[in-house]
């Protein structure tokens, strides 16, 4: 049976009893910063509880795949219902900002594919700052609301 996407006010996604593990991205911090409050405390809000998240910093978007698939591999087990990558990538002059956005949106998806973890990718990829700033409450919001949801299913499928 279909259903349809729920909304962030709909009481069914429950995230109590979920472990989730987050990866943040160091580089332009203040947005990852804020990017990672808006997840927390939407995770907090969804039912999460504060010692069930794992909360990491790596330099920049780049590392984050592989700090996923650690927490991802620890213990020969599946540790965490659910990952968030989280990061900003703005457009500089070079072409540098392809490489970085392609490879890191990349390895976040491969990682989930290979370990069967679900994983909200909230690594930002903007035209300059601004956007980065209009997006980075919202977007943290939503990878909270996407880890959880995804977590259910899986938890349903499996």
């Amino acid at each position: 049976m279909f259903t349809p996407h729920t909304s962030s006010t709909d009481p069914t996604i429950n995230g109590a009893g979920l472990r989730i593990g987050i990866v943040q991205a160091r580089f332009n911090t203040a947005i990852t910063d804020a990017l990672a409050n808006a997840c927390r405390t939407e995770l907090q809000r969804l039912g999460v509880r504060a010692d069930s998240i794992e909360h990491v910093m790596v330099p920049g978007a780049l590392e984050v795949p592989l700090a996923l698939q650690a927490m991802a591999t620890r213990d020969g087990s599946q540790t965490f219902d659910a990952l968030i990558a989280l990061g900003c990538i703005i457009r500089g002059e070079t072409y540098h900002f392809e490489l970085v956005a392609n490879e890191s949106g990349a390895g976040v998806t491969r990682v989930g594919l290979d370990y069967g973890v679900p994983i909200a990718n909230a690594i930002l990829t903007t035209e300059n700052e601004a956007q980065a700033i209009a997006r980075q409450h919202d977007k943290g919001r939503d990878a909270a609301q996407v880890a959880v949801e995804m977590a259910r299913l899986m938890e349903r499928l499996l």
